[in-house]
């Protein structure tokens, strides 16, 4: 049995995963944005230990987030499967649109503050094959809300799950980071008119959870649905964009990756 958080799992695939990974024989810790959703997640999937709360859209409540989980102990595996699409700029209060934060400052953050698990599971989505490599304002500083492209913020912000996956792989070879596309499913995210399979979906988060084999041994790879590896953009092999990733979330948050 592994202890398993999933990060976003009140509704949508991250409670369809947990759910799978409960009746597996895992430990099921949830997470959710607010105290409603997470009363909703419990009902929704009883089998699961607990549930922790905390907006990841803000920095503070990210870092007391990883303060909570600490205190449950250790675990064989975080997914980080929070994440948002198709949003306005919607500024939060630390300055930056509530996409970047979800999607690209609070993976970095948790991974950065909580007790190291054995393995790291990063959403990303084939929609990263068209985000900015360059990593230009990342976080949208510069550009502000008059130029806010939420297509372009969403795939710039999965390519950044992909190289987050990477470097950690490369840095802490004692973990096995991997990320992930789930498809285009019909779920809230998705909407009812998606054409893949939420199925397919689950067995791929469901393999890198569990580390099956021969899954289970390697690090630094990109999967599609139906646990199929894939071959993401070629951006996410260059270590001196990964460092630079790093360097920016650094110098954001406060929070250097621990060696």
């Amino acid at each position: 049995m592994a202890r398993i958080l999933i990060t976003g799992s009140s509704d949508g695939l991250g409670l369809a995963v947990a759910k799978r990974l409960v009746a597996n024989g895992h430990s099921v810790v949830l997470h959710a944005r607010n105290a409603q959703r997470a009363q909703d997640a419990t009902s929704a999937c009883p089998g699961a230990d607990s549930v922790v709360i905390g907006d990841l859209s803000i920095l503070s409540e990210t870092k007391n987030l990883s303060e909570e989980v600490n205190k449950l102990g250790s675990f064989d595996c975080v997914i980080h499967n929070a994440g948002l699409f198709r949003t306005s700029f919607n500024k939060t209060v630390d300055d930056i649109p509530a996409l970047a934060a979800v999607n690209t400052i609070a993976p970095y953050v948790l991974t950065c503050l909580m007790n190291r698990p054995k393995r790291l599971v990063f959403l990303s989505s084939e929609m990263h094959q068209g985000g900015d490599g360059s990593l230009n304002d990342i976080l949208w500083k510069q550009r502000g809300e008059p130029q806010w492209n939420d297509i372009a913020a969403y795939r710039a912000s999965k390519l950044h799950n992909v190289l987050f996956a990477n470097a950690f792989a490369r840095r802490w070879p004692d973990v096995k980071s991997n990320s992930m596309d789930p498809g285009w499913v019909p779920t809230k995210m998705g909407g009812a008119s998606a054409s893949g399979s939420a199925e397919a979906a689950v067995e791929t988060y469901v393999m890198l959870a569990e580390g099956q084999e021969p899954v289970g041994e390697r690090s630094g790879l990109y999967y599609n649905p139906g646990r199929r590896e894939g071959s993401p953009q070629a951006t996410v092999h260059d270590e001196v964009v990964q460092e630079r990733l790093l360097e920016l979330c650094a110098q954001f948050t406060g929070i250097e990756v621990p060696s």
